[in-house]
């Protein structure tokens, strides 16, 4: 059989829907590198007026993430967490978030569906907007991780003079995510907080 035969979904058999399943697994598994493409095309398109490209912002933020020891999960979704930018610039958060949904815990998918709204505390206020949107998920228990990814890995980076590492650095790491069995319950973590690591900082003078 070099393709099935039905031309509407439910006249298929199971010979073909078995002879189309094999295909399906193996488009599963380059999920990952279609989007590592798609994050290698953010190195073409600016963020308009800012002075770094889509994918620079997201280099920087997964390596301040990796830098200060965020473990895997928290350093694929900072590399990917705008990866909807340029395809759902509207809800570009949920549309990231339903990327990863499958291969990471909760609380960092949480994460990722929400800072969008976690970000506006550091601009709505000059369009006009709620500022603090983010308070209407202050009973979540993902709450301050996602305040705390915007403060540290979010917000902070769009510099030019930032030296983030490349985008092969991370590949591993995102394939090495997406080869998970999607939905596991032991990577889905449902109501585990674990924050983001802690900082060291220096002792006061």
């Amino acid at each position: 059989m070099k393709s099935v035969n039905f031309t509407q979904m439910k006249d298929g058999t199971k010979e073909e829907y078995l002879f189309l399943r094999e295909f399906e697994l193996e488009h599963v598994k380059g999920a990952a590198d279609r989007v590592l493409r798609e994050l290698g095309l953010q190195s073409e398109e600016t963020l308009p007026g800012y002075k770094i490209t889509r994918l620079e912002h997201g280099l920087q933020a997964a390596t301040r993430a990796f830098r200060e020891g965020a473990d895997i999960d928290w350093v694929a979704a900072a590399v990917l967490h705008d990866i909807g930018d340029g395809l759902a610039p509207e809800n570009h958060d949920h549309f990231a978030a339903e990327i990863v949904r499958p291969f990471l815990r909760e609380e960092v998918v949480w994460t990722v569906e929400h800072h969008g709204a976690f970000q506006m505390v550091y601009y709505a206020h000059h369009y006009g907007w709620n500022q603090f949107e983010r308070e209407k998920y202050k009973a979540s228990p993902y709450y301050q991780s996602c305040v705390d990814f915007c403060e540290r890995w979010d917000q902070a980076s769009f510099d030019p003079d930032y030296r983030s590492e490349p985008l092969a650095f991370f590949a591993p790491m995102v394939r090495e995510v997406f080869a998970r069995t999607a939905y596991d319950p032991l990577v889905m973590q449902k109501g585990v907080v674990k924050g983001l690591p802690l900082v060291q900082r220096p002792a006061a003078e």
